[in-house]
């Protein structure tokens, strides 16, 4: 879900908008204006794992169950994020009302189904492709020695969620991926688009919700271009297989 801590997968099964289930859910506000961590640091707070082939989400004390196998029982709504405009469908008003309380504010939780579309950024993405409700693309990728480089920087380290990657990578050097173009992992194809602008997210413990200056504070000194602070590669899948952890990665 947008914005929610994420959950860690052994395998997955790569869809054109993403890794299945990914950011397929989503809170809005009362104009229909998607709701992340910007806005509302609190929501790193709100956990979810695997349960029986459903979500379950806590939050404190409390909890509730998703389940991706049943259809939404809302209304279809228009949702903003960002520049686009889709079509979603309210999960149900009792989900809605469970994050209305919890966060003290009237939302509702949405779902966007696959088949809707929402064409990715055609500047840099490939002809036709899709991304879910993340910001921009279907997947993120990073390399586990350029956290370890911004983390010989920093007094105080971080991990990687703090930049909510889908993919993390072993064994390149630091900073590699911004240079990859079309790669293979396992089964699937992929096509990198253009490193990953970062924005305050980074700077929200996940632990606690607190804000602060870093790593974006140091990022921006050594890995500023044209205004944009760089962590990470987005990513197009060609393919559509599943994907495991310790799938062999070659370069073409």
């Amino acid at each position: 879900m947008k914005s929610l801590g994420g959950i860690r997968v052994k395998s997955a099964v790569v869809h054109a908008k993403g890794l299945e289930h990914d950011r397929r859910w989503m809170l809005i506000d009362e104009e229909g204006t998607f709701i992340s961590q910007r806005e509302q640091p609190i929501l790193c707070r709100f956990q979810m794992q695997r349960e029986n082939g459903q979500f379950l989400i806590t939050y404190g004390d409390e909890h509730i169950l998703l389940d991706p196998r049943q259809s939404p029982t809302g209304q279809e709504i228009r949702v903003r994020i960002w520049d686009d405009e889709v079509s979603a469908r309210e999960v149900s008003v009792g989900h809605s009302q469970w994050f209305s309380k919890a966060l003290q504010r009237n939302v509702k939780l949405v779902f966007f189904p696959e088949e809707n579309s929402r064409p990715a950024d055609p500047d840099y993405a490939t002809p036709g492709a899709q991304v879910s409700l993340a910001d921009g693309f279907p997947l993120l990728l990073i390399g586990t020695r350029s956290l370890d480089d911004l983390n010989s920087r920093l007094q105080q380290t971080v991990g990687m969620n703090r930049f909510r990657p889908n993919l993390v990578v072993e064994g390149i050097d630091p900073f590699e991926e911004d240079n990859w173009k079309e790669f293979t992992i396992g089964k699937n194809r992929f096509v990198a688009v253009k490193p990953c602008g970062r924005c305050i997210m980074t700077t929200i413990n996940p632990e606690t919700a607190q804000t602060g200056k870093e790593p974006l504070a140091t990022l921006s000194r050594f890995r500023n271009k044209k205004g944009k602070v760089l962590f990470g590669q987005n990513i197009i899948p060609i393919d559509h297989h599943e994907i495991k952890e310790g799938d062999e990665i070659i370069l073409h």
